[in-house]
């Protein structure tokens, strides 16, 4: 029987593509795999006999429905009906010290909040595959200079290394989407003690930084509400360039920029 998507769904079809995705997930023999979004279970099916423990969050209650039907005897597999957003993941790992493993097609809608939201749980987070739409996954990729390079981009960087895997098209998927999706692999490697900043400040400086991609990064900081002779400053400590503009500079700048902002309030 078809599912008709309430929730903007697209379901993948292709076999080979869903043996991939679980495949670049490594060993996970005694993980704890959270799925986000398991829609009619192919990778779902794919996990179950591979996993120590299978986490599957679903909102969609017909979906959620069949599938807590279909792994009501499997100890292993538990179906959670709930928004990923407002899942505490802290609460799903085994233990203190365990550490989760993700997967998962994320909606194109709203790709950024749960991008965000996993990051809010990196400390308990090991590696995460996950499907989003090519531009999206160009962003986080994306290298400073490269006119992709944005606020989610130095986000995710700041968390994890992210590798991109491959792209499939849109006949991959039932409905089709309209535009191509890329599998992308986070491993989480925090930065900031490498950086030397803490992370709620410095994500605050980053999206002052990015707020206007038109203008220059200086022009960004004071428009923000920084002193134009403390800005000027701040670039003559670090000898950051005054007409930079924020997509071109390397995450290690960036954190000595904002370092030595701090020194000059």
């Amino acid at each position: 029987m078809s599912h008709k998507p309430k929730l903007g769904q697209n379901f993948l079809m292709d076999p080979s593509a869903s043996l991939a995705i679980v495949d670049a997930l490594g060993d996970l023999s005694t993980a704890t795999v959270v799925e986000i979004g398991p829609g009619q279970g192919a990778i779902t099916k794919l996990l179950a006999p591979r996993t120590g423990r299978l986490i599957a969050v679903e909102l969609d209650d017909s979906l959620a429905a069949t599938l807590s039907a279909e792994y009501a005897l499997n100890d292993r597999v538990e179906i959670v009906h709930k928004d990923i957003l407002n899942v505490d993941l802290a609460s799903l790992a085994s233990s203190p010290a365990e550490k989760l493993v993700v997967i998962g097609n994320l909606p194109y809608y709203i790709t950024s909040q749960i991008l965000l939201h996993l990051f809010e749980y990196h400390q308990v987070i090991d590696r995460a595959v996950i499907m989003v739409q090519r531009e999206v996954a160009d962003r986080i990729a994306a290298e400073p200079g490269h006119r992709d390079y944005g606020l989610l981009t130095a986000t995710t960087q700041l968390y994890a290394r992210a590798d991109n895997l491959f792209t499939l098209p849109p006949g991959a998927f039932s409905p089709p989407p309209d535009v191509y999706s890329t599998v992308l692999r986070l491993t989480f490697e925090p930065r900031f003690r490498e950086l030397g900043v803490e992370p709620v400040e410095f994500i605050g400086f980053l999206k002052k930084s990015f707020a206007q991609k038109r203008k220059t990064l200086a022009n960004n900081l004071r428009f923000a509400g920084f002193a134009a002779d403390r800005v000027a400053a701040a670039f003559a400590t670090t000898e950051i360039a005054v007409g930079v503009r924020a997509e071109a500079l390397p995450l290690a700048d960036a954190a000595k920029l904002f370092l030595a902002l701090r020194e000059e309030s």
